[in-house]
């Protein structure tokens, strides 16, 4: 199976989904535990709520292996991106709810740079090759990196999230301006609240490509599960409750399309 799925645009935006995929290698599957085979920390439907940037123009990659493979929004060196917090691993062995995933031994260093070396490293030059094809197109990039979870999970977070998590890694991962204009844009989204660097600040994806300087913008949206679907079946896509939420969406790439940097 592929890696990822990728439909190019001519646009300077690219979409990148890291964490719908849903596929276990049978090696890595078999010695799962039947409920992590189920998958249930899967950014669902994130990458069927953003099919409509292929008819703006814009670039659409998502992956299509399960983040219990790899994660491929986490800094392969291990190092943490939320210092103090509870973080989820590169390989992860635990689930959101702290279940573990493994029946037996976890992954170890061997392993773990082996999914390195056939996942992780193979889909971040596919996309670092898309962003480079897109600067040279118009000189610069914008990378939205799109992600969802559950409303509610205690291991992350008290209460309950906002729906839109704007994250630019402190305000250092794009230009001043074009966090200006998403967060107006999602300010600006009836029915829906949100936060600009709340919890959710920006992964490994935002930080590693977001680089003002030369001209690659990067923003992550963590929006959760519940402004879409159903939380307690949230494998089931519900068109009804997810239009307005595609609305949203839809206004914030053209956003990003239509800015240009100074």
């Amino acid at each position: 199976m592929l890696l990822w799925s990728l439909q190019r645009g001519d646009g300077p935006l690219i979409v990148d989904v890291p964490h719908a995929g849903t596929h276990l290698p049978d090696a890595i599957a078999l010695r799962m535990t039947a409920a992590a085979r189920r998958v249930p920390d899967t950014d669902w439907h994130v990458d069927r709520l953003y099919g409509f940037v292929r008819d703006m123009g814009a670039t659409l990659m998502a992956a299509t292996h399960s983040r219990y493979v790899v994660d491929l929004n986490r800094d392969p060196s291990g190092t943490a991106l939320y210092p103090g917090a509870d973080n989820t691993e590169l390989c992860p062995t635990r689930a959101f709810d702290h279940a573990p995933l493994y029946r037996d031994a976890p992954p170890d260093a061997v392993e773990i740079d082996a999914r390195i070396a056939t996942f992780f490293t193979p889909y971040h030059d596919a996309l670092a090759a898309e962003v480079a094809r897109v600067k040279a197109r118009h000189g610069y990039a914008v990378v939205l990196d799109g992600h969802s979870i559950p409303s509610a999970v205690p291991r992350f977070f008290d209460g309950r999230l906002p729906d839109l998590n704007l994250g630019t890694a402190g305000g250092t991962s794009c230009a001043p301006a074009l966090e200006r204009v998403a967060a107006s844009t999602l300010a600006g989204a009836t029915g829906f609240s949100h936060v600009v660097n709340g919890r959710f600040k920006g992964g490994w994806i935002t930080r590693r490509f977001g680089t003002p300087a030369t001209g690659v913008h990067a923003l992550q949206l963590e929006m959760t599960q519940a402004s879409y679907c159903d939380e307690r079946a949230a494998g089931v896509y519900d068109e009804a409750r997810a239009a307005p939420l595609v609305t949203v969406l839809e206004r914030l790439c053209v956003a990003l399309l239509e800015w240009r940097p100074r």
